[in-house]
């Protein structure tokens, strides 16, 4: 347990907190495939969730960046080897291969491989094996598992780099929204629907008015020093303010930081003091869902880590940490790894 500091006592302003499938259980199989998103419903998540980008012809499909160089085989395709480049997104030079330079047909012949193979070795057992999903794709395989196992089980889907699809002529908002008007199961199931950036999740609120019951917003945070991409002039940190709370609640339904700044770390990478983040936030309104925990000894702060080694797993670590962070009074929290987040939440 803690041993530099014991996190302030504080209680969830929702009815339940939930337990969210990080990129499904990507700490179990590669992330973004229907395999991950498979076992975090078989180990209880309450939501499961699908980063979205999109292709060439416009499709939407479910990875954490358009960027898949490290995230599929790509690069063992020589037919595809001229379209490595050099993009800037988000004012960051990245290269690599691009979802927006691919068809969706050509997607398909991909398949996914783990994204942190120094870590998570064995997930690598997996490379290969699964393909790219479509955002209709993933629908319908949640949809099938909810029907199947007589529960709900809600999406919660990130608009990647909104301003830039905008700028090569591939907006999403509006494709997501008709993606879940298309299936009976998102018409009804909750949904959640979350980005770094402003005007999209403004834009957003402004198409769903009141008539979308089941569809919420989620303001994402990154640290602290940085600033949404498509409002340069706006740091985080005014964002967590409580003025800047207060803005977001006029168009999101609840926050997502990361752990850190709720209870941030030491020098020496240990638990300091609560932040006032998770009851300024409920004093404005806004629910409070962290990301990311993580079960291996590399991601936890200094005082839940064991001496098995920088990559190993740490089950009573993770448990542990997580059950810091709810005693600040969350409201859900990402996790890599949902049964450990169930283990965490549902005491015995």
């Amino acid at each position: 347990m803690p041993t530099s500091a014991a996190p302030a006592p504080g209680k969830p302003i929702a009815a339940k907190v939930l337990v969210i499938g990080h990129r499904g259980a990507s700490a179990l199989r590669p992330e973004h495939t229907l395999a991950s998103y498979a076992v975090a419903i078989e180990d209880g998540a309450d939501f499961v969730e699908p980063d979205l980008v999109s292709t060439r012809d416009g499709v939407l499909v479910v990875r954490h960046e358009n960027e898949i160089g490290g995230t599929t085989d790509v690069a063992s395709h020589p037919e595809f080897a001229s379209r490595r480049v050099t993009k800037t997104v988000d004012g960051e030079s990245i290269t690599g291969w691009f979802t927006e330079d691919f068809t969706l047909a050509e997607l398909k012949t991909l398949r996914a491989r783990e994204r942190l193979a120094d870590i998570r070795k064995a997930n690598t057992a997996y490379d290969g094996q699964f393909t790219v999903p479509t955002f209709d794709e993933m629908i319908e395989f949640v949809a099938a598992e909810a029907s199947a196992r007589h529960r709900v089980i809600g999406i919660i889907p990130e608009i990647k780099h909104s301003t830039y699809f905008h700028g090569v002529g591939l907006p999403m908002e509006d494709k997501v929204l008709a993606t879940l008007a298309a299936h009976a199961y998102t018409r009804t199931a909750p949904v959640e629907i979350q980005s770094f950036e402003i005007g999209n999740l403004k834009y957003l609120r402004g198409k769903l008015g009141k008539d979308h019951p089941n569809i919420r917003l989620l303001q994402l945070m990154d640290l602290a020093d940085q600033h949404p991409a498509d409002q340069p002039s706006t740091t985080y940190s005014a964002m967590m303010t409580p003025k800047g709370l207060k803005a977001i609640a006029t168009y999101a339904d609840a926050i997502g930081p990361s752990t850190r700044s709720i209870i941030p770390l030491t020098g020496d990478g240990k638990l300091a003091p609560v932040a006032p983040l998770v009851h300024d936030a409920h004093a404005a309104g806004l629910e409070v869902h962290p990301y990311t925990f993580r079960p291996e000894n590399h991601f936890l702060a200094a005082d839940f880590r064991d001496d098995a080694g920088d990559a190993a797993r740490n089950e009573a670590g993770s448990v542990a940490e997580i059950r810091a962070y709810l005693a600040t009074g969350i409201d859900a929290f990402f996790t890599d790894d949902p049964a450990l987040g169930r283990k965490a939440l549902d005491r015995p």
